[in-house]
């Protein structure tokens, strides 16, 4: 399916939604993020629009704006036949064609105004006690984080005004992704509104600050999270008491965009480089300083290769400057930022997929990470390390290659395994291409969810 037949397919299906007249017995969810639309978490994009597709009926409450940024450009042409141009204030410009009709319908607020402060009032005379309780955990509870304290009261005043909203907008759920700000929102408008809540809770978020978490988990009517790995981190930190209502569903991707290029996709080595891809924002915990290290040991071992890294961040100018340093300037090439459909392009011309993440002293983990999903639904098979909740995708030797963090040696290791072993890679592709479908299904694993919120009406 092309991108402007994806994007008709979730216009149309945006479209009946709006028209259709909700039920007592339909879903209609909150969801509460930190910025909407963000490039590096797309995810949420497509988990909203397959609930929508279940028949849940989505609501948007974006924390902040997104920064200026084009996000995600595919089908900007066809998108402009029915929108010259959406601009938003903070000068967003969204060019996604399925994001644009949500940023449309989203509930973006500033930190203060008229409205805001009514909100206040209303909730100070009609429920004195649950506001000022309230607003005296998330004092008490954050107090030893500097962070989450100031987030706290940052978010504080839009949150309360959010709740007043749903209250008449008829929110039977409201739904937050991370654990952090976002499912501290949603436990406010739970205290003021009544609204049942939930959270999913995915990587950093749980392990960098757990300040507030078993309150968030304690009073949540269930917590989702993306890994075995990352429920048994809950349970450890808020109480064997709370396993049940813990609920592992995975992040998933849609297994007809990201499909293998056809049954030549591993081919025999034609005259040519061994293509490596590492996609990912360039943060410490990507780990792609050990990559380039192992890049430079399979240039001493007489590999022929080009080793692309997409992706954009803080830590580029350093990165770029080791590539120089290790004499790799003419394999290693900095693509930048990529839309969705230019990356699965680019997995299609890709021999392996590395994804080399490592625990950062300040204690971020990666979650399981989304490109490693989009890989092996590609049928490109990958190398990543095996920590957090990554062997749940991964299994080590039948639908990639585990790898420990911080060691480039093993790495290249693997990398030289692949490049030399034409049926290791054919049978790794197969393989992650089946735990995909299996287990990692964009549509399966959303009406997994929406099941859960359905079932929240009915209680």
């Amino acid at each position: 399916m092309t991108t402007e037949q994806l994007l008709e397919k979730h216009t149309a299906a945006f479209s009946e939604h709006r028209e259709r007249q909700p039920s007592a017995s339909r879903a209609k969810v909150a969801y509460v993020m930190s910025r909407f639309p963000k490039l590096t978490e797309t995810f949420i994009l497509y988990e909203i629009l397959a609930l929508e597709q279940q028949g849940v009926q989505v609501e948007l409450y974006p924390l902040l704006r997104a920064r200026a940024t084009v996000v995600h450009a595919e089908g900007a042409s066809l998108w402009k036949k029915l929108v010259e141009r959406v601009s938003k204030p903070q000068g967003t410009v969204v060019m996604h064609p399925e994001a644009t009709p949500l940023v449309e319908r989203a509930h973006f607020q500033p930190f203060l105004s008229r409205r805001i402060l009514r909100a206040h009032l209303h909730f100070l005379r009609r429920k004195p006690q649950a506001y000022l309780g309230t607003l005296w955990t998330l004092l008490r509870a954050n107090w030893g984080s500097p962070n989450f304290f100031v987030g706290a009261l940052g978010i504080f005043p839009k949150t309360v005004y959010f709740a007043s909203l749903m209250e008449t907008d008829g929110i039977t759920h409201v739904h937050a992704h991370f654990a952090n700000h976002p499912a501290a929102a949603a436990f406010i408008i739970h205290r003021l509104a009544g609204i049942p809540y939930s959270f999913t809770a995915h990587g950093a978020d749980l392990q960098v600050d757990q300040h507030m978490l078993r309150e968030k988990v304690a009073e949540a009517a269930f917590v989702v999270t993306i890994s075995n790995h990352n429920k048994e981190l809950i349970v450890t930190t808020c109480g064997d008491e709370f396993r049940d209502k813990l609920v592992v569903i995975h992040c998933g991707v849609d297994t007809q965009v990201f499909q293998p290029r056809g049954a030549d996709h591993h081919r025999a080595r034609l005259p040519g480089p061994f293509t490596i891809l590492c996609i990912g924002t360039m943060y410490e915990v990507k780990g792609h300083t050990y990559l380039i290290e192992a890049c430079r040991l399979l240039k001493e071992r007489g590999v022929n290769f080009v080793c692309r890294l997409v992706g954009d961040g803080p830590d580029r100018p350093r990165l770029v400057e080791q590539v120089a340093q290790a004499g790799l300037a003419a394999q290693m090439h900095f693509d930048g930022t990529r839309t969705r459909r230019q990356v699965a392009e680019l997995l299609q011309q890709a021999d392996v997929l590395s994804v080399p993440s490592i625990p950062t002293t300040s204690g971020r983990r990666e979650g399981i990470p989304v490109v490693l999903m989009e890989a092996m639904a590609s049928g490109v098979p990958v190398v990543a390390s095996g920590i957090s909740g990554i062997p749940e995708l991964v299994d080590d030797g039948q639908s990639g290659l585990l790898v420990p963090p911080r060691d480039a040696v093993a790495l290249a290791d693997a990398l030289k395994r692949l490049h030399d072993d034409l049926g290791l890679r054919r049978r790794l592709g197969q393989g992650g291409r089946d735990t995909v479908t299996r287990k990692f299904d964009l549509t399966t694993n959303a009406a997994a969810l929406a099941q859960r919120f359905t079932a929240e009406v009915g209680s």
